[in-house]
This record gives structure tokens, C-alpha cells and sequence, in this order.
């Protein structure tokens, strides 16, 4: 080595230095306290590693520090009108107030979600493609209540069908060119449908080989790729395949995901790529993999076409589920430094889980719904059966296995028809919603279609027999969650169905709001 390669080699090390010490410091000083935390974001850290975000799409918080606008828009069902919800204040929060006041008595959905880096890459409704026809649904605004730094915010729940799209971009990354990109995802929110995806896909809709995409997926998919144990995994999908290391198949290397808010990130370059991970409510990343392209053909180099897409594969593949908080995507391979610096603020931004109160009608709350009659079911609970999709009352106590406790546990949501009232969600089965379909009651997976929400919404009212509260169909607003020779159903006080016999139903369709059994 010349002298002069060894004045290089040191002046390279002490640039990174300083940029890893005021990638630091920029957090910790933008951190120190919750006023603080606003000074900086993620793409300004992007920024300062000379790698800036290209897109930035967030329904809980500003991505920059100084960001004042739009995180996205929402449309009421009533009269589809719409309105852009914003931040608190700049490179704050979001204002859940405001979607809560328009929505307030109605359903919405998420129509945009804003880029807030000024390159204009937002997303809409998925057309449709390839896999699979379209347009895609669009989320509900109210199905992933959160916290973050203290405050209510909501994300983005894709249901299987939902999907979002941007094929006119600016400034995402084409070809082999380098790129990065984060996202923070829900946990516990999964299934092994293709594909939940963020990230860069093809703009044509359609699969159009290897190598044309490079997006983070989240689930427990084995058709391609997976890691140890039994998932859901962070991976990447560059098309035709699911990749967590330098071939399709198992990778020992990608762990399971067991954090309820986990940090995805993936980079890309000429014949380099990288994947890591952490929690986004503390700790650091791991690196899952870093290495050259896949071997198989078509990966080496990359042909990414620079569309953006969430919730769906690049064709439209919209079989997935899963919730989305926040993401960006990047010019440039950021170096490790830049993202341990992203990951200590997504850290401190502070998210949490919705509603910790149990026992009560909040949306976030868990609850099991008693049974009242006397004598024969004061001991029984509304739980799903698992056998098959039909939700049943049956005995439920201390010494019940921890499966039929969690089959008896649901979360509320807000009603998925009308934020004025209620949705029950299945704790061990998420995605999937108590709903009646002619006149039964069953857990399916939420379809994101109107029909879907009004069917999954119950109105509360005092109980029918003076104890207790009663719900109250919001479709067929005469019938009652009711329990009639041990199955529920909606019924009438009085009708042509057995379950609407009038013996009893004042006390069959009045329900005590008890503490969860899971």
C-alpha cells in the first residue's frame, strides 16, 4: 500500500467516524426529551448520511422535523366527502382528533397517504394487475388505533383485498441503481397470503420476472423463502421470490419476529443487498443478512422499475394482511451508521400499543362477553368455536386451557360501519371479526368490503333485561347479539327463526362486559 492509499484510507475512516458521532448526536439531541423529539425525523437523518428519502409515508407522525402537511386523507361513507389529516404540529403527530370528528357516527376509509419528502410519490388505490383484479379496497381509518410519543394515531390495516400503488414516481430508484427503505410494521398482524409488501415493484402491474422488484414483506410465507422457527419473518421480495439471504428456502439467519412493533429495513445496490431488523420500541438493529445478489438468474443486475406499492405484491398479488405505521424509501445505500441512527429515533418516538384498559367498551380494550341467564349460563362466554368459523357460548374459567381463554378474549375496535360503535376482533386469530351472516354468528377474516363492515358492527345499548349491555346489529338495527341453544346470532325480540323466540331473549341478548380471559 502507497503512502498516499494510506492518507486516503485514513481520511475515509475519519469521515465515517464524524458522520456515525453526528448521526448520534443528532438523535440524542433530537430525543432528549417529547418537545425535542420534533426537531428531527428520520429522513433528516437519511439526509445528513447523504442518502435522502424519495418517499416518506407515515399515518402516525412527520418524517422530517420540520414537516407541517398532510399525512394522509381519509373519505366518510355517508356522503364521501373527504379530509386531509395532518400533524399537531410541525414534525409532530398526528391529529386522530380531526379523523375522529369527521369520521365521528360513520365509517372511513384512508385514500392517500401523503409522501412527505416534496417528490409527490403518494398512494392511492391498487389498480389491478396480473394476479389479481382491481381497483384494491382501501383501508379502514379506524381498525389500528396506536400510540405514539403519547399520542392517538392510527395505521394503515390492510385486510386481504386492500392494497395501495404509485406507478408515476419520482426519484425511486430504477434499474440496479442503489436504494434503501424502512418500515415499521404490527407484529402480531400477519398471515401467509403473497404478498404484504413496501417497497419498489414493477409499473406495469404485472410480474414481469426476476429482479423487477425490491420490497420488504412481512408474514410467515414459506412458497419462497423463510426463517427459523415459525415466522412471521422480515424478508425481501425481489420478484418470484422471498429472499432472506443469497438463495430462495431456509435461512437460519431470519429470525422469527416476536415484537408487536418490529423495524424492517432492506438495501440494495450492484450485486450487494442487506437486510435487517429490530424493535421499534427499543434496542438496536440486527443484520439478518448482507451479501451479494441471489444466484439465481435475473437478480444480478437488478431491473427495479421504481413504483411504489404497500399491502400487495407487484402483480396485485392482495391475498396478504398486515399494518403499516411508517416507511420510506431512499436514493442511495445507506451505510449502517445512518440506519442504527433511523432506528434509535424510531425508538424513541415512542410507539405503544393502542389501549391498554381491559374490561371495557374502549376500542384497544380486551374483553370476554358473559353470558346472563339464569341458571343454565352465567358461567359461559362468547368465544369462537375451532372446529370450524362459528362462535358459540361454552364454559369458560380459571382452569379452561389457554386456547379456549383466548378464544373467549376479544378486542374492541371501533365499529368498522360506524366509529360510534363497536367491532370485536379475535385476539389469537387477528384479522379475523365477529359477524353475522344470515342471521349466525361466525369469525371471518375482514374483506375490507362494505358489506363485511356493516355485517362486524354492533351498536351498544343498555341491556335488554336491565343488566348488562346489549349490541344492537347496526344493519339490522330491530336484532341483537343473542346466544340460542348455546350458538349466537342476531335476533329478534319475536320472528320466524327459532332464534327469535321471545323466551328468554331480554336475558339471552344482554351481555356483561367482563374482564379478558387471555
Amino acid at each position: 500500500m502507497t503512502y498516499r492509499q494510506l492518507i486516503r484510507r485514513a481520511r475515509k475512516a475519519v469521515l465515517g467516524a464524524a458522520l456515525t458521532a453526528a448521526l448520534t448526536a443528532g438523535v440524542l439531541t433530537g430525543t432528549a426529551t417529547t418537545s425535542q423529539a420534533a426537531t428531527q425525523g428520520p429522513c433528516d437523518i437519511y439526509a445528513a448520511g447523504n442518502t435522502p428519502c424519495v418517499a416518506a409515508h407515515s399515518s402516525t407522525r412527520a418524517l422530517y422535523g420540520s414537516y407541517g402537511g398532510a399525512l394522509y386523507q381519509v373519505r366518510r361513507s355517508t356522503d364521501g366527502a373527504t379530509r386531509d389529516i395532518g400533524v399537531l404540529s410541525a414534525g409532530g403527530y398526528a391529529d386522530a382528533a380531526a379523523q375522529d370528528s369527521f369520521c365521528a357516527g360513520t365509517s372511513c376509509v384512508i385514500t392517500v397517504i401523503y409522501d412527505q419528502s416534496g417528490k409527490g410519490n403518494h398512494l392511492s388505490q391498487a389498480p389491478g394487475g396480473g394476479a389479481a383484479g382491481g381497483p384494491d379496497n382501501l383501508a379502514n381509518a379506524f381498525e389500528a388505533p396506536v400510540t405514539v410519543g403519547g399520542h392517538k394515531a392510527y395505521g394503515v390495516y390492510v385486510a386481504p383485498g386492500t392494497g395501495y400503488r404509485n406507478n408515476n414516481t419520482h426519484g425511486i430508484a430504477t434499474g440496479d441503481q442503489p436504494e434503501g427503505m424502512y418500515a415499521i410494521f404490527d407484529g402480531t398482524h400477519f398471515n401467509s397470503g403473497c404478498c404484504f409488501d413496501y417497497g419498489n415493484a414493477e409499473t406495469s402491474n404485472n410480474d414481469d420476472g426476476n429482479g423487477t422488484m425490491e420490497a420488504l414483506y412481512f408474514g410467515n410465507s414459506k412458497a419462497w423463502g423463510w426463517g427459523s422457527g415459525n415466522g412471521p419473518w422480515v424478508m425481501a421480495d425481489l420478484e418470484n421470490g422471498l429472499f432472506s439471504g443469497v438463495n430462495r428456502g431456509f435461512n437460519a439467519n431470519d429470525p422469527s419476529v416476536s415484537n408487536r412493533f418490529p423495524t424492517a429495513m432492506l438495501k440494495g445496490g450492484p450485486n450487494q443487498w442487506a437486510l435487517r431488523g429490530g424493535d421499534a420500541q427499543s434496542g438496536s438493529l440486527s443484520t439478518f443478512y448482507n451479501g451479494v445478489r441471489p444466484n439465481a438468474p435475473g437478480y444480478n443486475p437488478m431491473k427495479k422499475q421504481g413504483a411504489i406499492i404497500l399491502g400487495i405484491g407487484g402483480d396485485n398479488s392482495k391475498w396478504a394482511q398486515g399494518t403499516f405505521y411508517e416507511g420510506v424509501m431512499t436514493s442511495g445505500y445507506p451505510s449502517d451508521a445512518t440506519e442504527n441512527a433511523v432506528q434509535a429515533n424510531i425508538t424513541a418516538a415512542g410507539y405503544t400499543s393502542g389501549s391498554t384498559s381491559t374490561g371495557t367498551l374502549t376500542p384497544g380494550s380486551r374483553v370476554s362477553l358473559q353470558a346472563t341467564t339464569a341458571p343454565c349460563c352465567t358461567s359461559q362466554y362468547l368465544r369462537h368455536d375451532d372446529a370450524d368459523t362459528k362462535v358459540v357460548i361454552s364454559n369458560t374459567n380459571s382452569a379452561s386451557s389457554a386456547t379456549d381463554k383466548a378464544d373467549a378474549t376479544w378486542i374492541v375496535r371501533a365499529g368498522l360501519a360506524n366509529s360510534s360503535c363497536v367491532s370485536f376482533e379475535s385476539t389469537n386469530n387477528p384479522g379475523q371479526f365477529l359477524r353475522h351472516f344470515d342471521y349466525q354468528l361466525y369469525v371471518n377474516t375482514d374483506n375490507g368490503a362494505g358489506s363485511f363492515a356493516q355485517d362486524a358492527t354492533f351498536c351498544p345499548t343498555k341491556g335488554n333485561s336491565g343488566t348488562g349491555t346489549s349490541f344492537q346489529s347496526v344493519n339490522f338495527p330491530t336484532k341483537y347479539l343473542r346466544h340460542y341453544n348455546y350458538t349466537a346470532y342476531i335476533a329478534g325480540n319475536g320472528g320466524s327463526n327459532s332464534w327469535d323466540s321471545t323466551t328468554s331473549w331480554a336475558a339471552d341478548t344482554s351481555w356483561t362486559v367482563a374482564q379478558p380471559w387471555s
